[in-house]
C-alpha cells in the first residue's frame, strides 16, 4: 500500500466500512459483491454449457436445466451487470473525475448499497430448492417456505414472461421481487449521479470539458431514472396476477401476456444502454491515453453518447417482431433500430481515428479497450440481421440471437469492466499488477469468448433454437467448440480477476500517482486517493482537446 494515509486506511474497523459514506469505499464494496455474482452466473453458464456438450442429455435433469438458465440470466442481467460499472467504477470515479469531494447525496449512496443487498438476499431464497429437498425439512418448516410462495428455485427464463410465469410453481414471486427492489437501487444511484454531475463540478469544469466517460455515466444515469420506474410496474403487476389474479397479463382472466412482452422490453431495452454506455466511456477514457494522441472528436462521440440514450428509448419492439405487430409498427421498428447504428458507428469511427497513427502501448487496458471496440462491431454487424424483418422471422428465438446477445453484453459491458478495472486499478488500490499476466488473462478471455459464441451464430443460422434442454446429433461439434470456448473463458476471467486480487493483497511494486501520463483529474491526486479526494479543490483551465495526453506532446 502506499505510503501515508489514504481512504482504504482512513479508517481500519469493519464497522467503518459498513457504515461508511465514502464514495470510494462503497464502490469497492459493490465490486466485491457483484464480482461474488459473477462467478455464481459464471458456475450456472459453465454447468449449461457442459450439459449441452454433448446430444442427449445427461448431466443436469430437464428441470435443473431450466432453473440453471434462469440463475444464470437473472444474476449476470440484475445483480452483476446492470450495477456494473456505474455502481463500481461511476461511484469511485465520478467525484474524482469532476474534482469533487464525494457525490451529492452521500447517505443515499450508501442506502442504494444497501437496498441492493436486500434485492439480492431476496433472489438468493427465490433459489431455494424446496420442492427437491422437502423429504429432507421438518413438515412445519416446508409449510412455512411454502407459503412464503418459496416452492421451488424459478425456472422462467430472465425475463419471467406470462403466461408461464404466472402458472408454474417456483419461486416466481421472490424473483421478480428481487429485481423489483434492485430497481429502486439503481433509481438511487442514477439521481445521485445526476445531481452530482450538474452541481459539483470542480471551477472551470464546463460541460464541454467533462470527460467522456462521465458524458456515458450521466446518459446512463438519466435511462436508469426514467426506465426503471416501467420494469418495476411490470414486475409489481405480475405479482400483483400471480397473488390476486386481477387478469392484466393473464389471457384466461381477460389479459394480454403481450402487454406484459411491451412493458418489459420497454425497460429491457434502455437496459442494454445502461450496460454498454459506461464502457464506451471507459473506453474512451483508455483509448487517447494509450494512443498518445488526443481524442479525435470529442464532441461528436458526447453527442452521439446521448443520442444512442434516447435511440434506447423508441426501439424496444423490434424484440417482438414475431409477436402479431402490425406491419406498420414492425416497419416503424425496424427503421428505427437500423438508426441506432449511426450514432454508434460514429463511436467506433472516432476511437479508430484516435488511434490511427498513433503510438500506442500495448499494455492490458488498451488490449481490452481494442477487444471491446472488435467484439462490439462484431455485436452490431449481427444486430442489423436482427433487424431487418425478413431475417428476423428466421433468426428470432435461435442460436443466433443468443450469440448476439452475448457479443452485446459480455463484449461489451463486462469486457468494458475489465478493461476499465485493469486501467484504474494503481489509482483504485495503490499497487501494480503483474502486466505479463494481465495479458495471458485478456489471451484467455479474447480468444475463449470468440470460440464460444462463433459457433452459435453458425447453430442459429443453421435452425438450433435457444433454451433448449436437447438438440439433434448434427449440432453436436459446434454445441462442443463453444463449450470448449466457455472453459477457456472462465478460465480467462479467473486469471485476470485473481491476477488483480493478488496484487491488491499481496503486491508489492506500488504505482506512481499517474503511470499512464493521463489528463483526467483522478490523476491529479495520489493513488489511493485520500478521504477528501483532493488536499484543495482542483481548478480547471484546459482539458478536453488535447484529451488524454499532456498538451506538450499532443499530436
Amino acid at each position: 500500500m502506499a505510503e501515508g494515509k489514504n481512504y482504504l486506511n482512513h479508517e481500519t474497523t469493519i464497522w467503518s466500512w459498513l457504515t461508511t459514506v465514502d464514495h470510494k469505499r462503497i464502490g469497492l464494496m459493490y465490486l466485491f459483491t457483484i464480482s461474488c455474482f459473477f462467478i455464481a452466473g459464471g458456475v450456472a453458464a459453465i454447468l449449461m454449457r457442459l450439459e449441452l456438450a454433448k446430444a442427449g442429455g445427461d448431466l443436469v435433469a430437464p428441470d435443473v436445466y431450466n432453473v440453471l438458465f434462469t440463475l444464470h440470466g437473472a444474476i449476470m442481467i440484475f445483480l452483476f451487470i446492470v450495477p456494473g460499472i456505474p455502481a463500481t467504477l461511476g461511484n469511485f470515479l465520478i467525484p474524482l473525475m469532476i474534482g469533487a469531494k464525494d457525490v451529492a447525496f452521500p447517505k443515499l449512496n450508501l442506502l442504494s448499497y444497501y437496498i441492493y443487498l436486500v434485492g439480492a438476499i431476496m433472489a438468493l431464497l427465490a433459489i431455494i430448492p424446496v420442492d427437491w429437498i422437502s423429504a429432507w425439512l421438518p413438515e412445519f418448516l416446508t409449510n412455512f417456505l411454502t407459503w412464503l410462495g418459496l416452492s421451488g428455485p424459478a425456472d422462467t427464463g430472465w425475463t419471467f414472461y406470462a403466461p408461464y410465469s404466472l402458472e408454474t410453481g417456483s419461486s416466481v414471486i421472490w424473483m421478480t421481487g428481487a429485481a423489483f427492489v434492485l430497481g429502486f437501487s439503481s433509481i438511487l444511484t442514477g439521481l445521485n449521479f445526476i445531481v452530482t454531475i450538474h452541481k459539483l463540478r470542480a471551477p472551470g469544469m464546463s460541460w464541454d470539458r467533462l470527460p467522456v466517460f462521465i458524458w456515458a455515466s450521466y446518459a446512463t444515469a438519466v435511462i436508469q431514472t426514467l426506465a426503471t420506474p416501467i420494469v418495476g410496474i411490470s414486475l409489481l403487476l405480475l405479482i400483483m396476477e400471480r397473488v390476486f389474479g386481477v387478469g392484466i397479463f393473464n389471457p384466461d382472466l381477460g389479459g394480454d401476456p403481450v402487454l406484459y412482452q411491451h412493458f418489459f422490453w420497454f425497460y429491457s431495452h434502455p437496459v442494454v444502454y445502461i450496460m454498454v454506455l459506461p464502457a464506451f466511456g471507459v473506453v474512451g477514457e483508455i483509448i487517447p491515453v494509450f494512443s498518445r494522441k488526443p481524442l479525435f472528436g470529442y464532441k461528436a462521440i458526447c453527442y452521439a453518447t446521448l443520442a444512442i440514450a434516447v435511440f434506447g428509448f423508441i426501439v424496444w419492439a423490434h424484440h417482438m417482431f414475431t409477436s402479431g405487430l402490425s406491419n406498420a409498427s414492425a416497419f416503424y421498428f425496424s427503421l428505427a433500430t437500423f438508426t441506432v447504428a449511426v450514432p454508434t458507428a460514429v463511436k467506433v469511427f472516432n476511437w479508430v481515428s484516435t488511434m490511427y497513427k498513433g503510438s500506442i502501448s500495448f499494455d492490458t487496458p488498451m488490449l481490452y479497450a481494442m477487444g471491446f471496440v472488435f467484439l462490439f462491431m462484431v455485436a452490431g454487424t449481427t444486430g442489423i440481421y436482427l433487424a431487418t424483418l425478413a431475417v428476423d422471422v428466421f433468426y428470432h428465438d435461435t442460436y443466433f440471437v443468443v450469440a448476439h446477445f452475448h457479443y452485446t453484453i459480455q463484449g461489451g459491458a463486462v469486457i468494458g469492466l475489465i478493461a476499465g478495472l485493469h486501467f484504474w486499478f494503481p489509482k483504485i488500490t495503490g499497487k501494480m499488477y503483474n502486466e505479463v499476466a494481465g495479458k495471458i488473462g485478456w489471451v484467455l478471455v479474447f480468444f475463449g469468448f470468440n470460440l464460444t459464441f462463433l459457433p452459435q451464430f453458425v447453430l442459429g443460422m443453421n435452425g438450433m433454437p435457444r433454451r433448449y434442454y436437447d438438440y439433434p446429433p448434427e449440432f453436436e461439434w459446434l454445441h462442443t467448440l463453444s463449450t470448449i470456448g466457455a472453459l477457456i473463458n472462465g478460465i480467462g476471467y479467473s486469471f485476470a480477476l485473481l491476477n488483480m486480487l493478488y496484487a491488491f493483497i499481496w503486491g508489492k511494486k506500488i504505482a506512481p500517482r499517474n503511470p499512464y501520463k493521463s489528463l483526467s483529474l483522478e490523476w491529479d491526486t495520489q493513488s489511493p486517493p485520500i478521504h477528501e479526494n483532493f488536499e484543495e479543490t482542483p481548478t480547471v483551465t484546459d482539458y478536453p482537446y488535447a484529451y488524454g495526453v499532456p498538451v506538450k506532446e499532443a499530436v
